[in-house]
């Protein structure tokens, strides 16, 4: 998969953002609860919707779903749902 936009990468974090979330078994609510952060932040980072976010905010989502911040970059990213 090759980035063409600026958005791509935006959405590529937000697909691993989600795929890590799943792993870990939390909801939308529980990590926005875990974070600080407003439920509707994590969904648009989760879905297409473009939305900016901080290496800083990535890093705090990294550790509660105990990953690292570069799995968020994973260009090939699928998604399992349970």
């Amino acid at each position: 998969m090759t980035i063409n936009k600026k958005s791509d990468i935006y959405n590529i974090i937000g697909k691993n953002i989600k795929k890590y979330r799943i792993k870990k078994g939390l909801k939308q609510r529980e990590l926005a609860e875990a974070l600080y952060l407003s439920d509707s932040f994590i969904a648009k980072l989760e879905s297409v919707t473009h939305q900016t976010i901080s290496i800083d905010t990535l890093e705090d989502i990294a550790s509660v779903l105990d990953c690292d911040i570069r799995d968020f970059f994973d260009k090939n990213v699928e998604i399992n749902k349970k």
